[in-house]
């Protein structure tokens, strides 16, 4: 499978979410077999009236597997604009945010807003693919903004005809948000009224959700989002299912604590212990899935404020799940 010029490995791509895929998180996707990872959303708004925090989401460092950077916005010129005002970042591909179900991205007409008004979703992607030089353009979407409004299909031609050299579909509208239960049909619609790659994204949680969704979908591949916050290894796992190998097994639960150790002292490394310890409490909270005592350990992670503070609570974990 190619994402324009590109050549990705087989595998699970890892779903751009705000606030969880950051460098660190990114890396250890990446390194887990992930076939490509995306920043967080940056605004282009922002971006064009010269904020200053936004060029830090671009920030990646190393990574072995092909990275993009996503943009949000409303507005054609403004995308356009932004387009070209990252184009000395090292990164290598553009992505387009029209799936993120926030109420504050879709209050400004941008993420999912955009999927009521494919036109407006094409002539964004026309916009940014005219100012991405030789960098290929992927698309995130959703199937529709309701079950009156499934625009999915019609948004996909339009963003193939632009030049978007790859779509990702999440199995929901955004009235739905993340409602158990997606809708591979229209994935598989999608996939069936374009020529270019399609990615199912939704409810990846196993190897096994995986192969199903793209069983059911006819996709050429998967993304996965919130299946892997906490579980890196997944990526390893969906890669050898792809390729017929036997799926290696999760990690004890030692190994475990040692990755969540890793990528937060990856993060207080790059953005310094207070803000990184502030925004890994969130992370944290998804090592604690399927553990004894969970619900007091996921107390436990909205109270880090230190590196000092993580080594208590592993070694809680540790203490109180011998048997896991």
């Amino acid at each position: 499978m190619k994402l324009g010029t590109i050549q990705l490995a087989p595998g699970a791509a890892l779903a751009p979410m705000a606030g969880f895929t950051d460098a660190a998180q990114r890396r250890l996707a990446a390194e887990f077999g992930a076939c490509f990872t995306v920043s967080e959303m940056v605004s282009a708004k922002a971006l064009t009236l010269g904020d200053k925090k936004s060029p830090k989401l671009i920030y990646n460092g190393e990574n072995c597997a092909p990275y993009g950077v996503q943009l949000f916005g409303a507005e054609p010129e403004t995308m356009g604009e932004a387009t070209k005002l990252i184009a000395h970042y090292d990164f290598d591909f553009y992505d387009i945010n029209m799936g993120c179900p926030a109420p504050k991205i879709v209050g400004s007409g941008a993420g999912s807003a955009l999927m009521k008004d494919p036109a407006l979703g094409g002539a964004i992607a026309k916009a940014v693919v005219q100012a991405a030089g030789n960098r290929p353009v992927s698309v995130k979407m959703r199937i529709g903004w309701n079950e009156e409004m499934l625009t999915a299909v019609e948004l996909a031609k339009r963003c193939e005809d632009a030049g978007v050299a790859l779509l990702a579909v999440h199995g929901r509208t955004r009235e739905e948000m993340y409602r158990p239960g997606i809708h591979p049909d229209i994935i598989a619609q999608v996939k069936a009224a374009v020529k270019i790659p399609v990615l199912a994204n939704g409810d990846i949680n196993t190897a096994e959700d995986a192969k199903r969704l793209m069983e059911q979908t006819g996709c050429d591949g998967v993304m996965i989002g919130r299946g892997a916050l906490g579980a890196p290894w997944l990526f390893s796992q969906v890669k050898a299912m792809l390729k017929g190998r036997e799926l290696p097994p999760t990690p004890p639960l030692r190994e475990r604590m040692a990755l969540l150790r890793r990528q937060i002292a990856d993060m207080v490394e790059e953005k310094g212990e207070y803000v990184a310890m502030s925004q890994s409490r969130s992370s944290a909270v998804y090592y604690m899935r399927g553990l004894h005592h969970a619900p007091a350990l996921r107390r436990a992670c909205g109270c880090l404020k230190t590196m000092e503070d993580l080594d208590a609570l592993i070694a809680q974990v540790l203490q109180e799940n011998p048997d896991v």
